[in-house]
């Protein structure tokens, strides 16, 4: 929208053309009152320097456009973003003027002209406008670089430029650009867990499970049925038994693993990839490692909000699910809700009685709590992973401040002990190797005999 001072072209004067023009003009009127020919003398350059300025008009305003070099960033990757100012006018542009927001979490270094830098790392980063000159016909590009700090989805822009013509007499309207949006994927951590599985239930896979079946897990020596293949035959037990043998196996299926994630609270200060991380942090980083995991070893993954939106991401396998869960990752939020939303999630859509459910949450919510009872008690197979901060700061402002976090600190160990009895099992996230004790544990209360030991 252009200014109410500046004419409809886009083009308005600036003040060098108002002093000089006034300055012709009170000499001129001068030497008409004086009769003095030197005052002709002295504003002849001042009117020959304006008019040899307006010779040749701009008729076209620049333009602007906001481009980001990699589509596909990563929590701690270099960044790149190009604001390209292009001169469509047969007048070269004397001085532009170009200034862009950026997201605080992508962190300018450099800033460069044509392969020229400038290192801003120490003086305001892109929040600061760059000046260039852009010839007749060409384009210019001011290329910000510097690293993507956190994951998320990051606005880039708007951006905006002025330029200025004729030795600095005219001056364009601003020329803005739309914002765009840089996709900052969570880094995954490393991240590895045993083999042990609570119900594989597919139909191929890399799990040994129960049932019996074409596998690489010996299950015991039973009498030859039709059907069996002849490889499978035991000649020792056979000629013992005098009667045929074979070795029967268990058979290696896939596992359906659905990720829930806790966003009904927020906790601790985000610092990025380098700093401090806080629940939604921790959540979203551990989430991508256990995906890609379980995704890598032929597994169904799903991912699921406990919280007002109940966002869902459908199971599925292969790393076109992986790209589809790193996608979906970018737009977790913590969001409060004064209501219960466990029927909200779970029930439209019922989990398998086979599916092993790790749930990321902080646990600083009761219905979090009450959740992981109600889903053990219902026979599901749950794990939780804390991703609360172990070193959350307290507040020290207040008299009572101290007392009440270890208060809060006690009841909220308690409430975790209370899970434990119920037989929840509960561990704190720490990347590789987190889930391994609790995996086997799960597994092994999953294929224990039901209804008494003989």
């Amino acid at each position: 929208m252009a200014d109410r001072h500046e004419p409809a072209s886009g083009w308005a004067p600036t003040g060098a053309l108002g002093r000089a023009v006034l300055l012709t003009g009170l000499l001129l009127i001068a030497a008409v009152l004086l009769g003095r020919i030197d005052l002709v003398v002295l504003a002849t350059p001042f009117a020959l320097g304006t008019a040899f300025g307006l010779r040749r008009r701009p008729a076209a305003l620049p333009e602007l456009e906001i481009g980001t070099g990699d589509a596909h960033l990563v929590e701690g990757s270099p960044m790149a973003v190009a604001v390209a100012v292009a001169n469509p006018d047969i007048v070269s542009y004397d001085l532009a003027v170009v200034r862009t927001r950026m997201s605080r979490w992508l962190r300018v270094e450099k800033v460069g002209f044509g392969g020229a830098g400038v290192d801003v790392s120490r003086s305001g980063g892109a929040d600061r406008p760059f000046v260039t000159s852009v010839p007749h016909g060409t384009a210019v590009d001011v290329e910000l670089t510097g690293t993507a700090l956190r994951w998320g989805r990051h606005p880039i822009g708007p951006a905006g430029t002025r330029v200025a013509v004729a030795d600095g007499l005219l001056v364009s309207r601003a020329v803005v650009t739309e914002s765009v949006r840089a996709r900052v994927y969570p880094m995954t951590e490393p991240f590895e867990a045993v083999e042990a599985m609570p119900r594989a239930a597919g139909l191929v896979g890399a799990h040994h499970s129960r049932r019996p079946g074409e596998g690489g897990e010996l299950a015991g020596v039973r009498v030859f049925a039709p059907g069996d293949r002849l490889r499978r035959i035991d000649w020792r037990v056979s000629l013992r038994a005098r009667q045929l043998h074979v070795a029967a196996t268990l058979s290696d299926r896939d596992a359906e693993v659905v990720v829930l994630l806790d966003v009904l609270a927020e906790a601790g200060r985000s610092g990025g990839v380098r700093g401090p991380a806080s629940v939604l942090d921790t959540t979203v980083r551990a989430a991508a490692a256990i995906a890609e995991h379980y995704l890598h070893r032929g597994d169904r993954v799903a991912l699921q909000e406990y919280g007002p939106a109940a966002r869902r991401l459908r199971p599925a396998t292969g790393r076109r699910q992986y790209l589809t869960v790193l996608e979906w990752l970018l737009d977790v939020k913590a969001e409060h809700s004064p209501h219960e939303p466990y029927d909200q999630v779970f029930g439209p859509q019922l989990l398998s009685s086979d599916a092993l459910v790790v749930v990321l949450t902080p646990l600083l919510d009761e219905r979090s709590a009450q959740m992981l009872a109600r889903m053990t008690r219902g026979g599901r197979f749950v794990v939780a992973v804390d991703t609360l901060p172990a070193d959350l700061p307290m507040l020290r402002d207040r008299g009572w401040a101290e007392v009440a976090y270890r208060l809060w600190r006690l009841d909220r160990d308690t409430m975790i002990r209370q899970l434990r009895e119920h037989g929840v099992p509960v561990v704190r996230w720490a990347g590789a190797g987190s889930l391994d004790q609790v995996l086997r544990d799960v597994a092994r209360l999953a294929t224990a005999p039901r209804g008494g030991v003989r």
